[in-house]
């Protein structure tokens, strides 16, 4: 369930290539998918990407789906996300009508999130003034730098750990036509050092004047996130508030309940919660669309214990 394709690319099909045979689009995405083959030396990925820049079909692509996209022998500066990032934005003229990008489309549930680098998003968005919507698995290596675009509907970062200084550069970024927020924020053992105050204008909605979902998941302070947006002025903006994978128990659920903002939304979203049976039944009680899905067991003697989050390590 966590992993299923997102929605924005719901409409599009995907033709699942290897890496090793030629190259066709279908329905107007394209899938990169390189896999280590040890009867043979295998070729970098690019290889395959500059072949199939020289047909016709970049010209009519809208979505790119890239798969791991080293081998494990590559050598360090060819399996970095900035070398993508920049074959990708060298390519912007062969790919016009480029829209959508999901970088790191790994799904190998022996994969840990935390071994998916990534790298500077800044120059790439500079090349597609046109995306729409954008992608991300991984969270160490990642950055944005003064971010603007006036495109962008969807950003989506799954990590299991997302930095202080990448949830800042988010905050204070000029994003007029977001509609789709959804970071992982994960966990301070893989990099995740966030706090409310870096979140904070983000909360405030600076920057994000056409926000309808904005999610905040897989967070392991959810109770003091609960809190902070409790009385929120995006709460006044949003339809969808997305709590999920995280740790919430019923001192941050009490506090949401409490709030007269979260009961205009359209759904609040807290599937993977240590909330008790007596506070689900208040969620049960009010007519707010509330999914609170897969409820975690509290050791009686646990209780001074952080929680653990959805998606601390390996993707299963």
């Amino acid at each position: 369930m966590i992993f299923e394709w997102k929605n924005h690319y719901g409409e599009l099909a995907v033709h699942n290539s290897t890496g090793w045979e030629h190259f066709k689009p279908n329905d107007d995405l394209m899938r990169f998918y390189v896999e280590d083959d040890h009867n043979y030396e295998p070729e970098p990925w690019e290889i395959f990407f500059n072949d199939w820049l020289l047909s016709d079909d970049p010209e009519r692509i809208n979505g790119i789906l890239l798969d791991r996209w080293w081998h494990w022998d590559d050598p360090v500066e060819r399996m970095s996300a900035d070398y993508v990032l920049a074959q990708l934005a060298a390519a912007r003229e062969r790919m016009p009508l480029l829209r959508a990008l999901f970088i790191g489309e790994v799904t190998d549930k022996k994969f840990d999130l935390s071994w998916i680098r990534q790298g500077n998003y800044g120059p790439f968005l500079a090349a597609y003034p046109q995306l729409e919507s954008l992608v991300i698995r991984g969270g160490p290596g990642l950055s944005f730098g003064s971010l603007q675009h006036h495109q962008l509907k969807t950003l989506v970062i799954q990590a299991n750990g997302l930095s202080a200084q990448v949830v800042r550069e988010l905050a204070a970024a000029d994003l007029p036509a977001l509609e789709h927020l959804e970071l992982w924020l994960g966990c301070a053992e893989h990099g995740g050092d966030s706090t409310i105050a870096d979140l904070q204008p983000m909360l405030n909605g600076v920057g994000l004047p056409q926000l309808k979902t904005l999610a905040l998941r897989n967070c392991d302070y959810a109770d003091l996130l609960a809190q902070a947006l409790a009385n929120a002025p995006i709460l006044e903006r949003i339809k969808v508030l997305d709590l999920a994978l995280g740790n919430l128990s019923d001192v941050g659920a009490e506090a949401l309940f409490a709030s007269p903002a979260i009961r205009k939304l359209d759904m609040l979203v807290l599937h993977h919660h240590y909330l008790s049976d007596a506070m689900l039944d208040c969620w049960a009680s009010i007519e707010l669309a509330v999914e609170v899905s897969y409820q975690q067991f509290v050791p009686d003697d646990d209780e001074e214990e952080a929680y653990p989050i959805a998606i601390s390590g390996y993707l299963a």
